[in-house]
């Protein structure tokens, strides 16, 4: 592939490859970033050790950003639900729940740092999100952020930068090579649409075929 000639003169180059188990995710040049974008929407994470940006935009979700920082790996997930009701051993097993829970999603992400070099004891952690957008449901978001904190208590985790809580969606940029994060409240009126997909991605986890473990309303 050509390179591409881009609005602001600046060419972008031919589309790299994705890291192996991610190439189902949007990946894309970026010509504000001068570097390729990769899009992370609720129940997917992303790894990559390359100079790129990992976005999100969170309502009532949260999403985790993990960096060793010696080896300039990182990556983020996106997680609207803190974890199952009832025992593991009841839905641990349980086919296509992705990382749609936060308790899934933390581990997933982890160990694909893990598997692609990086070293547990390096790891850095940053959390954003759970904000009260869906007010007519109970606090999801304030699940979430419970959640999050009590799984890097308990996993012994470091936090280093955490955006948490407050009634305005987020976008947030993290740069997996360096470890670096940003964030943007999201204030405008037209950003109601966040909260019209998030209230669509519960309604779909309630009416998934797994049963008796999600408890929303």
């Amino acid at each position: 592939m050509m390179p591409v000639l881009t609005a602001d003169r600046r060419v972008a180059p031919a589309l790299s490859a994705a890291p192996p188990g991610f190439e189902h995710l949007r990946r894309f040049w970026d010509p504000a970033q001068g570097c390729m974008t990769v899009k992370v929407l609720p129940g997917e994470f992303y790894v990559s050790a390359q100079e790129e940006t990992v976005s999100t935009v969170l309502g009532s979700c949260v999403a985790a950003c993990i960096h060793d920082p010696g080896r300039g790996i990182g990556g983020m997930n996106h997680f609207m639900l803190p974890e199952p009701m009832g025992e593991r051993d009841d839905w641990s097993s349980t086919v296509g729940r992705a990382a749609r829970y936060g308790s899934d999603a933390m581990e997933q992400l982890i160990n694909a740092i893990l598997k692609a070099g990086g070293r547990r004891a390096d790891l850095k952690v940053k959390v954003f999100g759970g904000g009260r957008v869906l007010t007519q449901l109970s606090d999801v978001g304030q699940r979430n952020i419970d959640f999050v904190h009590r799984y890097i208590e308990t996993e012994k985790l470091q936090l280093v930068a955490a955006d948490l809580g407050d009634v305005y969606p987020r976008q947030v940029q993290f740069f997996p090579h360096s470890g670096r994060a940003r964030i943007r409240l999201l204030r405008r009126s037209g950003d109601v649409a966040l909260v019209a997909d998030e209230r669509g991605y519960l309604k779909r986890l309630a009416n998934d075929p797994i049963k008796g473990e999600v408890e929303l309303f």
